[in-house]
């Protein structure tokens, strides 16, 4: 027979509430694929130290917000969080993020619409969480911490905490429809009626 089934799982709502369930769902199809590489965004850096913790026999590399993101030469990565992460083992990446830097200041500067954010308002169809998922693979790949022939688990949410994992095969930005999402494990039910109670 020419198809195989999994499992998506949907949460009745969006945000921090479903991470230990994100990431217990995003542990458990890591070890049944073999998956060795784990992404996973974060920003004040709480989600990380979970995911780095819950994961500590693999690679984990948490994806922080660049510097400067919300307030000029400000870090959001808490000192704490980032200890633990690095205490646990895993990589930390801090870099412009792929649907923003210089055309952000575009938009900001002229009031204008950029072609990335085109494409981040599009994948936010999805949900928030499959922006940013795809979002950190490209900021990994192009810090060279994740190859582009090789599956990765990617882990990000909405607003803070984790709702959505899945496993997607990387891309450079400069090559970015390349990137190919292999499998959805979680994300936040879309708001419509057919998925109400």
């Amino acid at each position: 027979m020419n198809e195989f089934q999994t499992t998506t799982t949907y949460f009745k709502k969006a945000g921090k509430e479903n991470t230990e369930r994100a990431l217990e769902l995003a542990r458990a199809r890591a070890e049944k694929l073999g998956i060795q590489k784990v992404l996973v965004a974060t920003t004040e850096g709480s989600t990380g130290a979970l995911a780095a913790q819950l994961f500590r026999d693999l690679d984990v590399i948490a994806v922080t917000h660049s510097t400067g993101f919300k307030k000029a030469n400000e870090q959001e990565l808490q000192e704490e969080n980032r200890a633990a992460i690095e205490e646990a083992g895993a990589t930390i990446l801090t870099c412009q993020h792929a649907f923003g830097g210089v055309n952000r200041a575009v938009r900001k500067k002229f009031d204008t619409t950029e072609l990335d954010e085109i494409i981040a308002h599009t994948l936010r169809r999805f949900g928030e969480g499959m922006k940013v998922v795809v979002e950190t693979a490209m900021m990994a790949a192009d810090a060279g911490l994740v190859r582009t022939d090789e599956a990765v688990m990617c882990i990000a949410g909405t607003g803070r905490g984790a709702d959505t994992v899945v496993i997607l095969q990387p891309a450079n930005a400069q090559t970015f429809f390349e990137i190919r999402i292999l499998e959805i494990i979680c994300m936040p039910a879309p708001a419509h009626p057919a998925f109400a109670d």
